[in-house]
This record gives structure tokens, C-alpha cells and sequence, in this order.
């Protein structure tokens, strides 16, 4: 404070000497002085430059010091809980004792504490702008006369938009959605909405908020773009999945409906009564398994199912489910050859549900191939699985129905798959259970020549086998 005083009575002295001194200057010019008399007159210049200097420099210190006591005062009740607000002196090395003022004390305090918030302030915005980046949702914002103000990477992505994409309208007519900016942010029932619109292969839903300054006065719009793709597809699917069912279940439930109904009517004799009889149980034989079929996928899905893990020989779980289906095999008049590699490794998985998945592609694989036809099975072992692989040259699967052969109730040839007893459900829960035992199911197939599938399995550590 000392140096502020110094400073601004020294330029006010200045101008004012300046200006004496001037107007005195143009006195002696214009006037004829005589030595005795300009001598005079230089004195009384002089003189009233010291006496101006005095007074100047008095009513400065004294106006300084006014204002500097009223801001000291303004700050003491402003921080009147401040620990700090007793003066204490302090000492120079030199040891000269100095007071430092209230004024510049409490100027550098808020000087400080201004200075923290602006870099806490700068760190938030950079966590923002970081957040806003990387996130997977889209945000855009818009002010009053529709320009764009901020837009994100995924934003641009998900609408794939160009630079000059650059206005409200310009973007959702690139989209071909039907909205208004005025609507949105001028009508008072209008809070916030939302749209879905679908882009490049995608279903993207819109959701439009004005945004308002603390009067409640309208400063824009901002705009949340979200891909919801994999939710409308699984909704697609769950409704697809529903209506499935319920065909499946109405067409033996319709059956022996009408056969029961048919017995009840009249009388018939012992070889018609069998006959409906038969009918009937085939079709609650088929609804039972079907039913069971959709509880084993609940489990699966919801993770619930009791599996019980251990160590599987593969070839031999092969042999075993061969016996199980020989009389179907002899029926046929098929050729089955199984070829198990020496020194195949165990693997921990789950046995019931392994030797299911087995038995249902052996099962297909009979089923499918016409009579006096050839399946081949390997059992080996790959890098660090061990596969079972079975060839047939079967009816095959067309080209265009091999993506879509893991879904559920998909047939490719559905009045066959009836015929043949099957509900449609035994792939998607053979892929279940390989995926739930980290392995793995591939299919390929040539329509009218044959089909391939592989199954893998990881296998115990090499390590182990050999230690024991």
C-alpha cells in the first residue's frame, strides 16, 4: 500500500506542477518584467509549487487511506468467522518490524481462493468434455434459431453426418424425421418428447429437452440419441418366440382335442378306438417334450440349471450314444463309422448335458439321411480342444437357411421336421450347452450332398494329464 501511495502522489504532484508551471511560463512571456520584479515572481512560483506539493500529496494520503480502511472494514465483515482477522506483526530477516494491512492481506486471500476455482471449474469441464466424447449415446445441442452448438463423435456416427450438417433443420431432414424446433421449445406442455427413427440399418431413438437459463427463459435445445437396435431385435424376437409357441402347442393340443371329442360322440369299434387312442398320446408325448424342451432353454438362459462337472472321455460318451440310437440306425440300414484318436484328453465339462448335445446331432444326422447312407465320426484332439465331428451325406441344408439354423422353432423344412418328431428347439439348446461348457458348435452343410458338424471342447491342462 505504501508504494500506491507514493505512486499516486507523485503524478498528481506532477500534473499539478505541470500546470502551474505552464500557466506561470506564459505569465512571463506576456508580461515585461524588470529584474527585481521577475525575481519576485519566480519566487512566489516556486512557493506555490511547494505549497500545492504539501497539500496534494496530504489530500492524497488522506483519500487513500479513507477508501483502503473502508475495503479492509467491507472484507472484516464479510469473513467475520475468519480465524485470521487479528493483525499480528511480522519480522524481516533484517529485523525490522512491518504490519501488514488488512486490504492487502485479504486481497490475496480471495485472490487465491478465485484462482482454486477456476482450475476446479477447468478440471470439471474437461471431465465433461472427456465424458461427452467417449460416450456411446449421441448428444447434439441447438440454440434458439436452430444452429448447432456442440455435437459428440457418436452423434455424427450414429446419424452419419457431414460438416455441412450444421442446423437443426438440415440434420432431421437428412433423417427424414418430422419435428419442430419452435414447437419443442416455445410450447409450455411441452416438456420433453422423444421419437424413434430408423438410419443406416439401425433404430435410433430421439429424445428432444429444451434447456432454460435461471429465469425460465428458453436458451435452446439439447437432443440424446440413443441406439436401440438390439433391444427392438429382441423385442422382435421375444413376440416371434410367443407366437411360435403358441402354434406349436395349439396344433397337437388341436389334435387331441378333436380325437377326444370324436371318441366321446358315438361308439366305435376296438381297432378305431386305438387308433384315436394312439393319435392321442402321440400328440401329448409331442407336447410334453416340447414343453420340456422350452424349460431346459428357461434354465439355460436364466442360468439355473444343475450341472454337475466332471472328467468325460469323449470317445467313449460317442460309443455310448451310438448304442442308443443303433435300432435307428439298423433301421435305416445306415453305415456308421466312429474313428476315436489314441490318447484323446479328457475334458471337464457337464456329462448329461454333453452326451445330450451328442445324441441330438447323432440323431439328426440318422434322421436326415435317406436309407443305406453313410455317416463317418472323429473323435480327436486339436491345439488345446479336443472336437467330435460327424459327416453324413444326407438331405443337407440350403445355403440361405444356414444362419439362422441355431434359432429357436426354425425348420427348414418344417412339414418333415413334424413328421420326424422334432420341435424345432434342439439346435439352440445343443449351442446353449456347448457355450455354457466354453466350447463351441459349427455347421457346415451342401443342400442335397451332406452335412458336417464339429463340435470343440477345451481340455484339461496337458500338465495334469501328464503328472498324472
Amino acid at each position: 500500500m505504501k508504494n500506491i501511495r507514493i505512486k499516486c502522489t507523485g503524478i498528481v504532484i506532477l500534473l499539478g506542477s505541470v500546470l502551474i508551471s505552464t500557466n506561470n511560463i506564459f505569465g512571463l512571456i506576456n508580461c515585461n518584467f524588470n529584474m527585481p520584479n521577475m525575481m519576485l515572481y519566480i519566487a512566489g512560483w516556486i512557493v506555490s509549487l511547494l505549497i500545492y506539493s504539501i497539500c496534494a500529496g496530504l489530500f492524497v494520503n488522506c483519500v487513500i487511506k479513507i477508501v483502503t480502511t473502508s475495503f479492509s472494514n467491507g472484507i472484516d465483515l464479510i469473513n467475520i468467522n475468519d480465524a485470521e482477522h487479528t493483525e499480528e506483526p511480522r519480522f524481516l530477516e533484517e529485523g525490522k518490524k512491518i504490519s501488514e494491512d488488512k486490504f492487502s492481506k485479504k486481497s490475496n486471500s480471495v485472490t487465491e481462493e478465485i484462482k482454486s476455482n477456476l482450475i476446479s471449474v477447468d478440471k470439471q469441464k474437461n471431465q465433461v468434455e472427456a465424458i461427452l466424447l467417449h460416450i456411446k449415446d449421441g448428444i447434439i445441442a441447438f440454440d434458439l434459431e436452430g444452429n448447432l452448438t456442440y455435437i459428440n463423435p457418436a452423434a455424427i456416427d450414429l446419424f452419419d453426418l457431414e460438416k455441412n450438417d450444421d442446423t437443426f433443420n438440415k440434420i432431421f431432414e437428412k433423417v427424414k424425421l418430422d419435428v419442430n424446433l419452435e414447437k419443442i421449445v416455445y410450447l409450455d406442455d411441452v416438456t420433453s418428447f422423444e421419437q424413434k427413427v430408423f438410419v443406416n440399418e439401425k433404430y435410433i431413438n430421439v429424445f428432444f429437452a429444451p434447456f432454460k437459463d435461471e429465469k425460465n427463459i428458453p436458451n435452446g435445445i439439447i437432443i440424446l440419441l440413443q441406439d436401440i437396435t438390439e433391444h427392438v431385435k429382441l423385442d422382435n424376437m421375444r413376440k416371434e418366440f410367443v407366437a411360435d409357441v403358441s402354434h406349436e402347442l395349439k396344433t397337437p393340443i388341436t389334435s387331441i382335442i378333436g380325437y377326444a371329442d370324436t371318441l366321446l360322440e358315438d361308439e366305435y369299434d376296438k381297432e378305431t378306438q386305438n387308433k384315436f387312442l394312439n393319435v392321442i398320446s402321440s400328440e401329448s408325448r409331442r407336447m410334453a417334450k416340447l414343453v420340456t424342451d422350452l424349460l431346459t432353454l428357461s434354465r439355460y438362459d436364466n442360468n439355473k440349471n444343475k450341472t454337475e462337472i466332471s472328467e468325460i472321455n469323449l470317445g467313449e460318451i460317442t460309443k455310448k450314444c451310438l448304442e442308443k440310437i443303433n435300432f435307428e440306425i439298423e433301421k435305416k440300414k445306415h453305415k456308421v463309422e466312429c474313428f476315436v484318436t489314441a490318447d484323446v484328453p479328457l475334458v471337464r465339462a457337464d456329462k448329461y448335458g454333453i452326451e445330450r448335445v451328442i445324441l441330438n446331432i447323432l440323431t439328426n444326422s440318422v434322421k436326415y439321411t435317406p436309407e443305406k447312407g453313410n455317416i463317418k465320426i472323429y473323435v480327436g484332439f486339436v491345439y488345446n480342444d479336443a472336437y467330435i465331428k460327424v459327416i453324413d451325406n444326407g438331405i443337407g441344408i440350403p445355403e440361405d437357411d444356414l444362419p439362422r439354423i441355431f434359432d429357436r422353432f426354425y425348420r427348414v423344412d418344417k412339414a418333415r421336421t413334424r413328421d420326424l418328431g422334432g420341435t424345432g428347439l434342439g439346435l439352440s439348446i445343443a449351442k446353449e450347452i456347448i457355450e455354457q461348457n466354453k466350447g463351441s458348435i459349427d455347421i457346415k452343410s451342401e443342400f442335397g450332398k451332406g452335412t458336417e458338424v464339429v463340435l470343440r471342447i477345451p481340455v484339461k491342462s496337458r500338465e495334469v494329464i501328464e503328472n498324472k
